[in-house]
Formats: structure tokens, C-alpha cells, sequence
């Protein structure tokens, strides 16, 4: 079975994290998916290119959670959630990609 890389991992758990928040009307169960997907993304992150970068790509993960939040306000919930996902999504996929070319 093929590996989903983390960049996608990250982004999806985020998008879910809220659609199950949403859709639930249940945001501890909406926080139970984006943890998860934190976690497994956290791990690929590890493997991929190691501590300091699982702390500065988790912290970009919690950063861009928190951060939707009032850019909602501004742009409207799902276009923040995307925007925030996308962030990450490009984050990750930069900083396990110069790993994996070193």
C-alpha cells in the first residue's frame, strides 16, 4: 500500500478536522481528527527529516489551527480552512523534500 505523503496528511486533517466539526456539530470529535492526522504527519515528518523539523512543521500545524480561526473572519470558514491547509501542505512538502535531497 502506498505511503500518503504528510504534506497531504497535514492538509487533510485540517480540512477534516473542521468538515467533522462542522458536519458533527461536535468540535471535540472535530479535534480528535485533526489530532490524529497531527500525529501520523508528525511521524512522517520525523522519519522524513527529524526533530527540529517536527517541531517547527507541528508548530506550523497548531499555528495554522489557531490561525484560521480569525482569518475566517475575514475570508469566511472554508476558504481560511483551505488557505491554512494549503500553507501547511507547502511547508511540509518543502521541508521533507530538502531533507530527502541531502
Amino acid at each position: 500500500m502506498a505511503k500518503i505523503p504528510a504534506a497531504a496528511v497535514a492538509a487533510g486533517g485540517l480540512v477534516g478536522g473542521y468538515a467533522v466539526a462542522r458536519w458533527t456539530k461536535k468540535r471535540p470529535l472535530g479535534g480528535v481528527a485533526l489530532l490524529a492526522a497531527g500525529a501520523v504527519a508528525a511521524t512522517q515528518w520525523q522519519q522524513a527529516a527529524g526533530t527540529k523539523a517536527t517541531v517547527a512543521l507541528s508548530s506550523a500545524y497548531v499555528a495554522a489551527f489557531a490561525g484560521s480561526h480569525p482569518l475566517a473572519k475575514k475570508l469566511g470558514a472554508w476558504p481560511a480552512v483551505f488557505a491554512s491547509a494549503g500553507t501547511v501542505a507547502a511547508a511540509s512538502w518543502a521541508v521533507t523534500r530538502r531533507a530527502q535531497n541531502s
